[in-house]
């Protein structure tokens, strides 16, 4: 089969589009035949190499994946060939505590399909049975694979951490980005008030559409003073922060007394700093965040369904082009996700 690998870790010149091994199905496992896989930061950060995601070489990324079920082993009970399915990227034991007790993204043998396993960009990936999900209602393949990550990831930081309540101000960071697309959307079906960032005056209407009720631009309005302003002095509830060093700081002072912040990542960096005085005095609360569980995955899909949200997809480009959508994505060109199609 033809996939977008890597056999060195370095910047988008080490992917090649090349045959590779067709892989196997055992029991309980399920082979797919890829139709569409979304990109993340995360399949940059492990080209790139990080000592948190350790992989055999070659590699194959891709942790989005939707496509049609080709094989089932033995113990795939349920699932038929030639059924329409997305996959959830978190791969858990369902067996430890963590698992037992529906918390399944804090699993100790947690780990990421396409960052520490092979992913789906490729023509065929194979998965444990649990992880394979029927696409709801009449979604296409690239709008299933565009919103599992950062669908579970926004609905797990916004929900189960930050108990985002209705009424409550909201700043996204990024609403160009993955996570930031689907968090200005989540928050506002909510029934949040939303403030994102966006960097060029390109991407305002994108970001008004998507249910932004306010939208600064980053590369020439401080985020703080203008969310203070929006916000008559008294800053947000809750800022969903993803970028790092870069927004930290501005993140901090946007939000009012008793504010969440809750980050699901370090795109800018992963060291910030913190003045403790400020934090106790304004009883602030930062909450780390990593995916999501199996049952939140659920919810985004129903809300998908009901249309409450979509998945934002910037573009669609052949897999054979996969050096050149990471290219895209790490120049920050795009507004939302970006689909790879074998």
């Amino acid at each position: 089969m033809k996939a977008a690998l890597f056999h060195q870790h370095g910047g988008p010149e080490v992917v090649r589009y090349e045959d590779t091994a067709m892989p196997s199905v055992g029991a309980g496992e399920v082979r797919v035949q890829v139709k569409a896989c979304a990109l993340n930061h995360l399949d940059i950060w492990v080209r790139q190499g990080i000592p948190a995601y350790s992989v055999p070489l070659p590699h194959i990324g891709g942790c989005d994946v939707a496509g049609i079920v080709d094989q089932v082993g033995n113990g795939g009970s349920g699932i038929s060939s030639g059924e329409r399915v997305f996959l959830a990227p978190g791969l858990s034991c369902w067996r430890c505590e963590f698992c037992l007790s529906g918390r399944d993204n804090l699993c100790a043998s947690y780990r990421i399909l396409g960052a520490q396993v092979n992913g789906g960009l490729a023509e065929f990936v194979t998965v444990p049975a649990l992880n394979v999900i029927p696409i709801p209602g009449d979604l296409s393949f690239e709008q299933a694979a565009a919103f599992p990550l950062t669908g579970v990831a926004v609905w797990h930081m916004l929900f189960e951490l930050a108990n985002l309540q209705p009424s409550e101000d909201v700043l996204v960071l990024g609403a160009g980005s993955g996570v930031g697309s689907m968090a200005v959307q989540i928050a506002q079906a909510a029934g949040a008030r939303v403030i994102t960032t966006v960097g060029s005056d390109d991407k305002i209407e994108q970001a008004r559409a998507l249910g932004a009720h306010d939208v600064i631009i980053h590369t020439r309005e401080n985020i703080a003073e203008r969310v203070k302003s929006l916000t008559g002095g008294r800053g947000v509830d809750v800022v969903v922060e993803h970028v790092g060093p870069a927004t930290w700081e501005q993140s901090i002072r946007s939000l009012a007394k008793g504010g969440r912040l809750v980050t699901c990542g370090a795109t800018t960096g992963p060291s910030v700093t913190i003045d403790l005085r400020y934090l106790y005095m304004r009883q602030t609360t930062i909450l780390g965040s990593f995916m999501g569980t199996r049952a939140e995955l659920l919810h985004v899909a129903k809300w998908m369904t009901e249309g409450r949200i979509h998945a934002v997809i910037d573009c669609v480009m052949p897999l054979k082009e996969a050096r050149a959508a990471q290219e895209r994505m790490s120049e920050r060109k795009l507004f939302g996700k970006i689909v790879l199609t074998p």
